[in-house]
């Protein structure tokens, strides 16, 4: 009797994990480019756990910080794509860093397929409430008076709390030194511990210190005000005219993802994002959520990318 071959052709071992069976069928990873803290981080937590609920499998966060977000970024961008390795980005980071770094190790348009829009916020310009001045005017006049004196706080060289530091003191005319961490959440910490006099950063890192007053709020860069900070102002309010600067956080897979894996976790995403859970979650923290088709993203990423290359280029900021 004539025996029967029973090994995979080529062909059918080089079939996508989507096609060899359900997806997920085991757990799936969201790699942060930053610390515990901040938005980045909380929007990665704000889709976890319910996107456990909806697939059937664990989804973990990866907190991978480092190089201004390039370790995460880069681990992400050459992992297998089969849609169990996925990145939680950043604006700052994945359309900034492109024009900060000569060789950042990873291509936002080549290395990623864009899956979904996730959040996007305004940033808080927060201080010490121990430093002598109370509004934004006072910040300003303090600065000029004392050149030097003041340091700020960013979530690490070339992010958009470095880009909105620059900015300011182009704005205002004035000296403050720059002082990059490792993310948001160890920032905030030294910012409440007097080790660094004030942070421009997204609200989720500070809602909830300068509603304790342990921090205190003298602007936002939005064109309104926070429902979580009514009484914070925007900038313009506070009599600084042009920053206006906000922060988006969006999931990308590795280029090559299968394009029905994107659509599934576009389409979940999508259920999370819109649930009155998550927008509460979302509004306490002075965060708006926001979703887009794949193709919508591709396109804003592009725009975005474009965008922050001016912004860039007029702040003149190069970090290598």
């Amino acid at each position: 009797m004539q025996r029967r071959n029973f090994l995979a052709s080529p062909a059918v071992l080089a079939l996508p994990a989507f096609a060899q069976g359900k997806y997920p069928s085991r757990p799936v990873t969201l790699v942060v480019p930053t610390a515990p803290g901040g938005t980045t981080d909380f929007t990665a937590r704000l889709v976890s756990d319910p996107l456990t609920r909806a697939l059937g499998q664990p989804v973990i966060v990866d907190n991978k910080p480092g190089a201004a977000g390039n370790i995460g970024n880069q681990f992400v961008a050459r992992a297998k794509p089969d849609g169990y390795t996925l990145l939680v980005s950043y604006s700052g980071y994945h359309v900034g860093n492109p024009h900060l770094f000569k060789q950042a190790g990873w291509d936002p348009i080549r290395d990623f397929a864009p899956v979904a829009m996730m959040t996007r916020a305004p940033q808080v310009l927060a201080i010490n409430p121990k430093l002598p001045f109370d509004d934004l005017k006072g910040l300003v006049a303090y600065a000029k008076k004392n050149p030097g004196k003041l340091n700020y706080a960013s979530s690490g060289n070339g992010s958009i709390q470095h880009i909105a530091g620059e900015l300011f003191k182009q704005l205002t005319g004035t000296f403050i030194t720059h002082i990059p961490y490792r993310g948001s959440g160890p920032a905030v910490q030294d910012l409440m511990g007097g080790q660094v006099d004030l942070f421009i950063t997204t609200p989720a890192g500070v809602v909830s210190q300068i509603q304790g007053g342990r921090l205190k709020g003298l602007a936002v860069t939005g064109t309104q005000r926070l429902a979580a900070l009514p009484q914070v102002p925007t900038a313009e309010e506070a009599g600084l005219k042009g920053f206006t600067l906000d922060s988006w956080f969006a999931l990308y897979a590795p280029a090559g993802t299968p394009a029905e894996i994107v659509q599934q976790l576009n389409a979940e995403v999508g259920k999370v994002l819109t649930s009155p859970e998550a927008r509460k979650k979302a509004d306490e923290s002075g965060t708006g959520v926001e979703t887009m088709t794949p193709a919508q993203l591709a396109e804003f990423t592009k725009k975005e990318l474009d965008y922050w290359g001016k912004v860039i280029s007029g702040a003149k900021i190069t970090l290598d």
